[in-house]
Formats: structure tokens, C-alpha cells, sequence
């Protein structure tokens, strides 16, 4: 049995905890009944749970939402046009979310898949500077893709 100081009192009948629980008037808590013999606590319940709840408010507020953010690039695709698809994948890995590269291929375009894949390895090689590699180009279907995720410091 602990107090509502922290204090051990000693090993206490139920009866006797719950009269202590009552004088105190706080609540008896069951802390660990598996133990031998079983750990009681009195405390203030209400305000055990609220500051509990306010404990996992906090956390949920410091933890950090991680978006993957899609951009999508034709295996024929421009110059140009790659350098703008490039400019658009760096400003969301700066912003920390993860990139998600996809080569769709339309009709007769999906028998050259390696020109797909060259040009995904080059966004990447484009991009290593401030992004890793998560996941390898791979097919799924008449698309292609490849995820990228910012750079760690260790």
C-alpha cells in the first residue's frame, strides 16, 4: 500500500486500504495486481486521468505528420519539364514529407520500360543531394514507381 504522498504505508487488508482511502478522501487505485502481495494507491483518480490526457495532448502535438507527396512523370517527358517536376520534388523534400515519383505508361510504351526506369534513376541521381532512395523503381501494373524520403543526419 502507498499513500498519496509516494510513501509505502506496509501491506494493508482491503478493508483497512479502502478506510484509509476514505479518510484521505481520495480513491484506492489498483496499480500493479499481479504483484505479491497486490500494490494499491491512494490518489486522486480524476486528476491522475486528466494529467494523463494532457500527457498524450502534448505528445500528439510535438509529433511530427510525415506526407507523401506525389509526382508524376512520363517516360517521354522534356527537359523542361523535368527540371520543373525536379524543382517541385526538392521544395516537398525541404519541407520534410516523402516523394513518391510515378511513370505511367500509356499503349505501346510499356515494351521500353527501361526508358521509364532511366528516367527515374536520373530524377533520383538529380535529387541525392537532398533526398535518399526508400524504394527502388519497381512496376506495379502499367505504372512504374519510386519513393524517395529526405535525407537523414546522423
Amino acid at each position: 500500500m502507498i499513500n498519496s504522498d509516494g510513501d509505502q504505508i506496509g501491506i494493508l487488508s482491503k478493508d483497512e486500504a479502502l478506510k484509509a482511502a476514505d479518510k484521505a478522501e481520495l480513491d484506492l487505485v489498483l496499480i500493479s495486481p499481479n504483484a505479491k502481495p497486490p500494490v494499491a494507491r491512494i490518489m486522486d483518480y480524476g486528476k491522475y486521468r486528466y494529467e494523463q490526457q494532457r500527457k498524450a495532448r502534448e505528445q500528439r502535438k510535438n509529433q511530427k505528420t510525415v506526407n507523401v507527396k506525389e509526382l508524376r512523370l512520363s517516360p517521354t517527358i522534356e527537359q523542361n519539364d523535368f527540371d520543373t517536376k525536379l524543382r517541385q520534388g526538392r521544395k516537398f523534400i525541404k519541407k520534410g514529407d516523402k516523394v513518391r515519383v510515378s511513370i505511367r505508361f500509356r499503349g505501346r510504351a510499356i515494351t521500353h520500360k527501361e526508358i521509364g526506369r532511366d528516367v527515374l534513376e536520373r530524377f533520383a541521381s538529380e535529387m541525392e543531394d537532398v533526398a535518399q532512395i526508400e524504394q527502388k523503381a519497381k512496376m506495379e501494373g502499367r505504372s512504374m514507381f519510386l519513393q524517395l524520403a529526405p535525407k537523414t543526419d546522423k
